[in-house]
């Protein structure tokens, strides 16, 4: 059974949690990006999709940690330094993802970039720290999820061998 919670744990991960990394670090460049086609629908069609792909693998995405903790209360590891370091790192980078990440996203659609006209400069200026910001959140959103991978791997500490 451990084996079979392991796989479903990691496949979840790869899945779910892969996709969300790579769509949410490519919105922001598509949301700031000058239009190719003079009116901006490529680019909006795509920051619209890559939302839709962190929208959906977020709900998928819950797999995750259930299989995880399922998994580590098989191998009797629940209270391991490593593995309590990596709820912790998950759960911030589920609130970064939940209460930054999405809504960010959610508010640069509204307001896109190059949505302002030339009279209204400072919309569009600001859209554009916003989306600065929300390459950075999503920077240490990615990061975090790295950190979890290493320990998952590394497992300091570990008495189940490595």
């Amino acid at each position: 059974m451990t084996k079979f919670l392991l796989s479903v744990h990691v496949l979840a991960a790869i899945l779910a949690i892969g996709p969300i990394t790579v769509a949410a670090s490519m919105f922001p460049r598509y949301v700031r990006s000058p239009a190719v086609d003079g009116d901006g629908s490529d680019q909006a069609r795509t920051a619209v999709l890559l939302h839709r792909v962190c929208r959906g693998y977020t709900v998928v995405g819950i797999a995750v940690p259930v299989f995880g903790v399922a998994t580590g209360a098989q191998l009797g590891v629940l209270t391991d330094a490593w593995l309590l370091t990596s709820i912790v790192l998950t759960a911030a980078a589920a609130a970064l993802l939940l209460l930054a990440i999405l809504p960010g996203q959610q508010r640069l659609l509204v307001q896109p970039v190059g949505a302002a006209s030339d009279a209204d400069a400072g919309v569009a200026e600001t859209a554009r720290s916003a989306a600065a910001r929300l390459a950075m959140v999503t920077g240490t959103f990615n990061l975090l999820w790295a950190v979890v991978v290493v320990l998952m791997i590394v497992r300091p500490g570990s008495t189940t061998g490595a």
